[in-house]
């Protein structure tokens, strides 16, 4: 079975996370069950959300770097545990043959796990490159219902740098908040659309509606596309 390559450092914890998920949910009983995987973890690469909103330097470069040494690695595809580099998914896609794992796609397919239907209202977290972007709403085809401009630079956008500065407790409070605004605005589910998110609202009480830990959900399409290859191979 060829490798998994993961497309990661943005942030590091994050990549840790998904790391975590991808081994506690593959189906195993001992070592030689799991998953063979190499971690690309480059914190190096330029904030995507700079680059995006403000002009700031061009994480793509290093994406594709990222990219080369995965391939030089022998891996058969790549997850990118990231929800803003996925704004670069069609430049790095076309820079490889190896299959890119999108986490919207992931996203969506946990959705359906969850029994949302197509037709209910999703409620959208990420950074505000994500959400500027469009990258849930055109790939997944619907509407979502996103923080106001006020709670994503009041609540938001503060609460993913306190995880990325391994402050995670603190981001809780504020990303539960804005969670809770949007499904008493109509959201039957809530994505939580940016990788450091899941970790802030894992560190308090579990929210009493749907969401979608993007992170999570990454590892499982990883764990599918392994156990698809594992099955080609016999």
């Amino acid at each position: 079975m060829r490798m998994l390559g993961v497309l990661g450092g943005m942030g590091p914890l994050a990549s840790a996370e998904f790391m975590r998920a991808l081994t506690l949910e593959t189906p195993a009983e001992r070592d030689q069950d799991h998953i063979p995987t190499v971690l690309w973890s480059d914190p190096r690469v330029p904030d995507r959300t700079a680059a995006r909103n403000h002009g700031g330097p061009d994480p793509l470069p290093f994406l594709l770097r990222g990219i080369r040494g995965l391939e030089a690695a022998g891996c058969g595809a790549i997850a990118i545990p990231c929800n803003t580099a996925h704004g670069w998914f069609e430049a790095m896609q076309a820079a490889t043959t190896l299959p890119i794992l999108h986490i919207v796609d992931a996203a969506a397919e946990d959705l359906r796990a969850q029994g949302v239907t197509p037709g209910s209202h999703i409620g959208l977290m990420g950074t505000t490159a994500t959400l500027a972007m469009r990258l849930y709403q055109e790939r997944l085809g619907i509407e979502c219902i996103t923080p106001s401009d006020a709670m994503m630079q009041s609540h938001v956008m503060p609460a993913v740098g306190l995880v990325k500065a391994n402050r995670v407790a603190e981001a809780y409070a504020p990303l539960a908040e804005v969670a809770r605004n949007l499904h008493a605005q109509g959201a039957a589910a809530v994505v939580l659309g940016c990788t450091e998110i899941p970790l802030g609202i894992a560190a308090g009480p579990a929210l009493p509606f749907p969401v979608v830990d993007t992170v999570a959900a990454l590892a499982r399409s990883a764990i599918a596309w392994a156990l698809a290859e594992r099955a080609s191979a016999v």
